[in-house]
Formats: C-alpha cells, sequence, structure tokens
C-alpha cells in the first residue's frame, strides 16, 4: 500500500519547534508498505523552527496574529500534488496539527483546547477523496495496514 505520511511521524526534525513526533509503533506498522514523507508547512516555505499556529475563524494565524494561511494553503497543495502523483491509497498525519489534524484541531486561542475540526492538508486530502488517519487512529492503522484493506467499504473510519 502506497501511503503518505506527516514526516514528523517519521522522526524528521520538522515540527515549529524544531523538534518531531516520532511514533515508533507507526514505523512498525509502516514497514511493508511504501511512503511518501511530507511537511506541507515546509514545503509552504515556512522555516525550521517556526512560531507555531492555530485556525483562528478560519485563518491560520501565529500567536501575535499574524496570517500564514498562503504558505499553510501553498504547502498543502504541495503536499496534495505529491500524494496524487505518487497515486497513495491512504494518509497518516499528525493529531491536531493546523495542517494535518484530522479530528481535533486547537480552537484557535493558543490555550491548548481542542475543538473538532480538520487542518488544511487533511481538509485538502479529503476534497481528494484520500482516506486521512491520524496519531489517534493507531488501532484503526493497526487494522487497516495489517490486511492492507483499501476500499471505503473496508476501512471503518472514527
Amino acid at each position: 500500500m502506497r501511503i503518505v505520511v506527516s514526516s514528523c511521524l517519521l522522526g524528521e526534525k520538522c515540527k515549529y519547534n524544531g523538534g518531531d513526533n516520532c511514533c515508533e509503533e507507526l514505523l512498525r506498522l509502516l514497514k511493508m508498505h511504501e511512503v511518501v514523507s511530507v511537511c506541507p508547512e515546509v514545503l509552504g516555505g515556512l522555516p525550521i523552527p517556526r512560531e507555531s499556529c492555530e485556525i483562528v475563524n478560519g485563518v491560520v494565524r501565529t500567536q501575535t496574529g499574524e496570517s500564514k494561511d498562503r504558505e499553510y494553503h501553498s504547502g498543502a497543495q504541495k503536499a496534495l500534488a505529491l500524494a496524487l502523483e505518487n497515486d497513495v491509497q491512504l494518509a497518516v498525519l499528525q493529531a491536531r496539527s493546523p495542517s494535518c489534524g484530522v479530528h481535533h484541531i486547537y480552537d484557535g486561542t493558543f490555550s491548548k483546547t481542542l475543538i473538532d475540526g480538520k487542518g488544511v492538508f487533511a481538509q485538502f486530502l479529503d476534497q481528494a477523496g484520500i482516506l486521512s488517519y491520524d496519531t489517534e487512529d493507531l488501532d484503526n492503522l493497526r487494522l487497516i495496514l495489517r490486511n492492507k484493506k483499501t476500499d471505503r467499504k473496508t476501512i471503518a473510519k472514527k
């Protein structure tokens, strides 16, 4: 199976603070699959490290209010293009991210309050019909990746 994965989950130090979100369990699950690594924020031209961002009233902003919406959308478009060029069947993304959150994102107050919502790249993947999961879905991913089932009827989404 060909899977697009957030680069930070693979151990790449591309998070806003210069760190990563390496997920050892995910790395084990991905061993028998083809992986396309993407960081939409870096693809959008943002540096490492960079100010953290949240989606505020539909616009990606830093805590000081500076819009980074253009960079997030540009990076999401580039990441989606890579996913489509590589004919990926599935996406595994970093939870809660303004780029990659699949189920929840921070509410835009920079208070670590979560709300239901999707990051910019996760929205683009949805619009393209690519099923997306995040690190909160490891139980589902374990079943999906071991069984190599990719059609919508056999993949149970949360």
